[in-house]
């Protein structure tokens, strides 16, 4: 990981205008001991902060400042620790005993207890919660009481989860799971205080959590101020003053406010700037591998695109696709054609492996062959959906558009439909709305091969939203989790990855590495294994 170097103290403070809102770039303090407040990009949210009901990454930047759960991922390394958990025991990798430390509170003096977890886990599952993580609660026993696949619930709690006293509760799954305290670090998984169930508006309106920062203010569009709150208790504690996350609608824009001294922090250096960043920033750009993969989800919801045979046309596509040359033309090195439907940063042991092959390799003869005996593309044309205030992926898009239509050879049939936001984006694509191949950029929820695979692609699953469904990977992804051999596991997890390869319901692009720049007045800066900055660790002086 990339060393931070050490800030030149600025002399005065530059003020930025952000969208309709203006603020100090330094916001305030002193900027020693701790007591600077720093500025970094952001983006609103699709949802209100429930940790249960976000599950995209600019909602889980704030949580993850804002939470602590029973586990938390190393920043450097990724191993889940525990955090609030004193320890999870089980000797049969289904039924877990969890006790939690002692002195644990929610910034609004409420203490953390068993109950705080158990309450905020059957809230999550519960059908009418709405929630969008629900499903990851769907192994433990009594699920389908609370969330039937029809029909309404017939309880109000899951009966595999039981508080034992204050500090301890047990959990019975399904089947057996041997991986699953390492879930736990996960935002879904959250605990919530009483004050959530006895008024959640208000709670909505000014999240209370139980980490090292709290919710100042937020005004959509414009900027959310999180500080740090002195009474944590963890061993995290921020060493700055506070975060002021400002809204962008253009990364270009928040990378020139970072080069004029009126933004401290940018965690997404545009492509645009990708030639001129180590010029400009020096030691101060980070450049790293992540939990990251980009793809384009199909939408199995729609007929023409699932149909029998459909499946060579998306191979086809897939092997139209010049990643090597997108990847070195737009994101200088930024960027590595993807092999499968993880991440390098796993590693061999943790599954990543060269499992797509050919169906990921550019082949432009053999792409207008699979995509002729396939049937052609639906309607003879293509539309790829996306965001574009975000992440460069208009460039990327019509890049793909354009390799395509080469490939092709008659005339634009791929084109790109930009959606202005990213909370729209989400929007049509969570209510199936899009009609076409639409961008789905994965940061993992946690170190785990099972994460790139269960959640994106199982029948039902939480943020499957192309509504793939294959029995056969269900049932391999179903025997892996119950593998307690680690390495056996992986191998399941790979096999149900070869029907990924077969099927396409996705096409793999590109891994992504965290990239960031920062400013003089900070130090310490360091971006965790999904891309995020560690703001807790943040020195501002």
């Amino acid at each position: 990981m990339r060393g931070a170097s050490q800030p030149t103290k600025w002399v005065a403070c530059a003020v930025a205008v952000v969208l309709a809102a203006s603020a100090t770039a330094c916001g305030g303090g002193n900027g020693a001991g701790g007591d600077g407040i720093l500025s970094s990009s952001w983006g609103d949210p699709q949802n209100p902060l429930e940790p249960a009901n976000t599950n995209e990454v600019q909602g889980g930047k704030v949580l993850d400042m804002i939470f602590r759960g029973l586990k938390r991922y190393d920043p450097e390394t990724g191993e889940a620790k525990d955090m609030v958990a004193e320890r999870i025991d089980t000797s049969d990798s289904q039924n877990f005993t969890v006790t939690l430390k002692e002195g644990w509170t929610f910034s609004n003096g409420e203490k953390v207890t068993a109950k705080s977890f158990v309450d905020a886990w059957n809230y999550a599952a519960h059908l009418d919660s709405k929630q969008n993580n629900a499903p990851f609660f769907a192994d433990i026993v009594g699920y389908e009481d609370v969330h039937p696949e029809a029909g309404s619930p017939k309880s109000k709690t899951m009966r595999g989860l039981v508080v034992k006293d204050e500090r301890t509760f047990t959990v019975a799954l399904t089947d057996k799971f041997s991986t699953w305290p390492e879930t736990l670090g996960y935002q879904a998984f959250m605990p919530l205080p009483q004050a959530f169930f006895a008024d959640r508006a208000a709670w909505l309106d000014k999240p209370v959590g139980n980490g090292p920062y709290t919710i100042e203010a937020y005004t959509k569009g414009s900027e959310m101020r999180l500080r740090r709150w002195d009474g944590y208790q963890g061993p995290d504690k921020a060493q700055n003053a506070g975060v002021d996350l400002r809204v962008y609608t253009d990364n270009n824009t928040a990378y020139q406010d970072l080069i004029s001294g009126n933004l401290d922090l940018v965690d997404d250096v545009p492509a645009q700037q990708l030639k001129n960043v180590e010029g400009d920033l020096g030691d101060r750009y980070i450049n790293q591998p992540a939990l990251i993969i980009q793809t384009l989800f199909f939408p199995f919801y729609r007929p023409e695109w699932s149909k029998p045979g459909m499946e060579k046309v998306r191979v086809g596509l897939s092997k139209a696709i010049n990643r090597e040359q997108i990847t070195r033309q737009i994101f200088q090195g930024t960027r590595t054609p993807a092999k499968d439907w993880t991440s390098p940063a796993l590693g061999e042991q943790g599954g990543y492996s060269d499992i797509c092959g050919d169906a990921c390799v550019f082949d432009a003869a053999e792409a207008k062959r699979l995509i002729e005996e396939g049937g052609g593309l639906p309607g003879g044309r293509i539309t790829l959906t996306s965001n574009v205030d975000t992440g460069s992926h208009r460039q990327w898009m019509d890049a793909v558009c354009n390799s395509v239509n080469n490939v092709l050879g008659r005339g634009p049939v791929c084109t790109v439909n930009p959606v202005g936001t990213f909370a729209d984006f989400r929007n049509q694509v969570s209510n199936a709305r899009v009609t076409g191949p639409f961008r789905s950029g994965w940061q993992a929820d946690y170190p785990l091969i099972q994460n790139f695979l269960e959640p994106l692609y199982y029948t039902g699953a939480s943020s499957n939203y192309g509504k793939f469904s294959n029995q056969r990977f269900d049932a391999l992804v179903d025997r892996a989790n119950a593998e307690a051999d680690e390495a056996a596991a992986v191998k399941l997890f790979q096999d149900a990855e070869r029907i990924l390869a077969d099927q396409m319901p996705a096409i793999p692009l590109w891994y992504q590495n965290g990239s960031a720049g920062y400013s003089e007045r900070l130090s310490e800066v360091k971006l965790n294994q999904f891309s995020v900055p560690v703001y807790e660790a943040i020195k501002v002086g």
